[in-house]
């Protein structure tokens, strides 16, 4: 998924200067997270990301720094960027602030929600189901987050679009360290119930059911670890 200056660039009409080289860089990174192929923890080599697009150390340094004050990467003295490791803290409160903020956003687009509009989500559901049942990791991954998204711009808000995004990557690598094996699945039926209480005008219970989706994914990560029990996890 792109960053949101990626986004806005290509949103501008076509005299618009070509995107940089450093936010194709930022934009294949963050995509490369979103979907889970860059794990939390992840080297991420000056030199070979410098081969990778033929371009100099510099401009890929340029976009760690960006990376890194979207919190999407780490940049550590004499030791180089990896990518993020959000903590459990870090966490609870991003899902503590998408429930507060994407409520907020379902009461102001309930009252205004066209027929159009509805037809695009049940479309958007429409591709989430397909790349669920066709095991497309990426896909399902990229659709699920879209699908908040989508609501914001339903609204014609750019800015909270932007928000959410930058919020959903961070929300990504957290899902990659802290997820269970059901969150996808219980993902998609949350959005479908949302649908279902937009298209019926209820708003309360749209979000009641998104601020119950979010919770039941913050409850499927693993925010609680416990010391292992060494036998339990040593015994053959």
């Amino acid at each position: 998924m792109p960053s949101s200056r990626t986004r806005r660039d290509a949103a501008a009409p076509a005299a618009a200067e070509p995107i940089s080289a450093t936010d194709r860089i930022v934009a294949s990174i963050t995509q490369a997270i979103v979907e889970r192929r860059l794990m939390p923890g992840t080297k991420l080599a000056e030199q070979r990301i410098a081969d990778i697009f033929e371009v100099s150390r510099t401009l890929v340094r340029q976009a760690l720094n960006q990376l890194s004050r979207d919190r999407l990467v780490r940049l550590e003295p004499a030791r180089g960027a990896f990518v993020a490791t959000p903590s459990i803290d870090e966490a609870r409160q991003v899902f503590e602030l998408r429930v507060m903020l994407e409520g907020a956003m379902l009461r102001a687009l309930g009252g205004r929600i066209t027929p159009a509009q509805i037809a695009r989500l049940r479309a958007h559901l429409a591709e989430e189901r397909a790349a669920l049942a066709r095991g497309d990791v990426s896909g399902r991954t990229r659709l699920l987050a879209d699908f908040h998204v989508l609501l914001a711009r339903q609204l014609g808000n750019d800015v909270l679009a932007e928000v959410l995004t930058d919020l959903l990557h961070r929300s990504s690598l957290i899902s990659l360290m802290y997820q269970s094996a059901l969150s996808a699945e219980h993902s998609q039926h949350g959005h479908e119930a949302i649908v279902d209480a937009l298209a019926r005008g209820d708003v309360d219970a749209a979000v009641a059911e998104m601020a119950r989706h979010l919770q039941s994914v913050e409850r499927n990560l693993r925010l609680d670890p416990r010391a292992p029990d060494l036998a339990e996890v040593l015994r053959p």
